[in-house]
């Protein structure tokens, strides 16, 4: 089937997006929802408020919109109304957004694909897989080094702040603790940092140094640098969104010692992201026709759902 896509946000994970549903094979993108009029797309752009009216023109509706504040406040709203899938990412809280995604979607007799990103998401994935395998797994997560699109929001979002990124950095030697199976004592608080870089007058830096170094989920108690700089320094360092990160498992198997490591190396956070979202948008959409209803995780779908390629196909592959 042909599956009638559309976009609410048109941020960088919203761009990504659009350029990426247009490469897809079994997928037509129908229109972008956003609150300004003047978007530089050939896309329709219709108005977000107005979203509800299009229903039955959309299969399957992505959410690109900020983790911070926009996810929690507006996510429900288009469940009830569409076949949504997001990227919510704020760890902390996924289990409250699954649980009022799945009342939403099951009241509208829609799917929510929550959290589809890489951390949560793929990673997640990832985690639970190795997990698996062993009797007693020692597991670590590292991220970065890399620009985090859900904690720069969440910074963006501070009074005050004009402009901002975010950079989280993992230690090293950590890794090679992980590696080596000697990370029971190593946390993410313990082995990562943050970096922020703002661009913001100077009478509001104390303000937003404190409301950033106490944000909780997000930066509290994770070790965080808030650094301020000029709109000059941000164009010219800060254009990149790369991103990356680690999954290490390792563990005892009747005697013998093995590790499993799952690894990410990204030029852009945004077009990755966005990867993983449509391509759990055409699971939660395959799902909805199947009749499913309610909110699910990566943890809960067939990887096959996940591919243009036909099941029969893929099969063939492996022999």
């Amino acid at each position: 089937m042909t599956i009638r896509a559309a976009i609410v946000g048109y941020g960088n994970l919203g761009q990504s997006v659009e350029r990426l549903v247009r490469l897809q094979p079994d997928m037509d993108l129908v229109g972008i929802f956003s609150r300004r009029s003047g978007l530089d797309t050939d896309t329709p752009v219709l108005p977000a408020a107005s979203a509800a009216e299009h229903a039955d023109e959309v299969d399957v509706l992505f959410l690109c919109l900020g983790s911070a504040t926009d996810i929690p406040e507006q996510a429900t709203g288009y469940a009830r109304h569409f076949t949504t899938v997001d990227t919510y990412d704020n760890h902390q809280l996924v289990p409250d957004h699954y649980r009022a995604m799945d009342a939403a979607s099951r009241e509208g007799g829609h799917v929510a694909m929550v959290s589809t990103g890489w951390d949560p998401g793929l990673f997640s994935l990832n985690r639970t897989l190795a997990d698996a395998l062993f009797p007693d797994a020692q597991q670590n997560t590292f991220w970065g080094k890399g620009l985090s699109q859900g904690h720069s929001d969440a910074v963006r979002r501070v009074p005050g702040v004009r402009r901002a990124v975010q950079y989280t950095i993992p230690s090293q030697e950590a890794i090679e603790e992980a590696r080596a199976g000697r990370g029971a004592e190593i946390t993410g608080a313990s082995a990562h940092v943050r970096e922020c870089y703002v661009v913001a007058d100077e009478t509001d830096h104390a303000a937003i140094t404190e409301a950033v170094t106490t944000m909780p989920d997000y930066f509290a108690p994770y070790r965080t640098t808030v650094n301020f700089i000029t709109e000059e320094e941000f164009e010219r360092d800060h254009q990149g969104m790369p991103h990356g990160g680690h999954v290490i498992t390792s563990g005892d198997l009747g005697g013998s010692r093995s590790s499993i490591e799952f690894a990410l190396e990204l030029g852009s956070n945004p077009d990755f992201t966005a990867a993983s979202q449509v391509a759990y948008g055409r699971a939660a959409a395959r799902l909805r026709a199947e009749g499913r209803t309610g909110a699910f995780t990566v943890l809960e779908v067939a990887p096959y759902l996940l591919s243009p390629t036909p099941l029969e196909e893929l099969i063939r592959r492996d022999v």
